[in-house]
């Protein structure tokens, strides 16, 4: 009996249980790659999130671009938020991939292409490539307390790892909108 509960409560892990609550999402590039150095990069990013917004019923309340990693805070009034990040994370890793190969500054192209094949062949989910690290961990909001704690979490996370001093001088975040100032819309 008890390995019976602990397979469901381990089966309910890290999933979009609540389609009605907001959740706090961190998802990785594979081996945590510097891939978002570049401007070009992150932009796919935002037009992906500004399609899904438009098409699919994504609500953002909070984002963060890191180099090697995503955190958003999120909600739909839609298609379901399990769907929606599927679909983002596909159609952001062909995007990317396609960036990759055709930027003509990108010295790290081959070792950055080489780790994504890799990761890909080991990882029977995929087809020769992946980008993405396979998981989203998406923690539900309960409450407005919580929900505080993870917008701070994803405001000031260039602070923490020394890129800015102020989280509303990062360009690629929320926390500009948050102060006034005006961001990627």
């Amino acid at each position: 009996m008890p390995f019976r509960y602990f397979y469901s409560a381990m089966s309910t892990k890290y999933k979009f249980n609540d389609q009605d609550q907001l959740y706090f999402v961190s998802f990785a590039v594979i081996n945590w790659i510097d891939l978002f150095i570049r401007n070009e990069y992150k932009d796919i990013l935002l037009a992906s999130w500004k399609h899904c917004q438009q098409f699919k019923g994504l609500e953002i309340y909070g984002w963060c671009i890191m180099p090697s990693h995503v955190h958003l805070i999120i909600g739909t009034h839609a298609d379901k938020l399990e769907n929606i990040m599927r679909d983002m994370k596909k159609h952001t890793s062909i995007a990317l991939r396609e960036a990759i190969e055709k930027h003509p500054g990108e010295s790290r192209r081959e070792w950055m292409l080489w780790m994504m094949e890799r990761a890909g062949k080991k990882n029977s989910q995929n087809e020769k490539f992946q980008l993405w690290q396979q998981d989203n961990h998406p923690i539900e909001l309960f409450n407005p307390k919580i929900l505080h704690q993870k917008l701070d979490y994803t405001h000031y996370n260039p602070v923490e790892a020394g890129i800015v001093e102020k989280p509303e001088d990062y360009l690629y975040s929320s926390a500009r909108d948050y102060c006034g100032i005006p961001g990627f819309n």
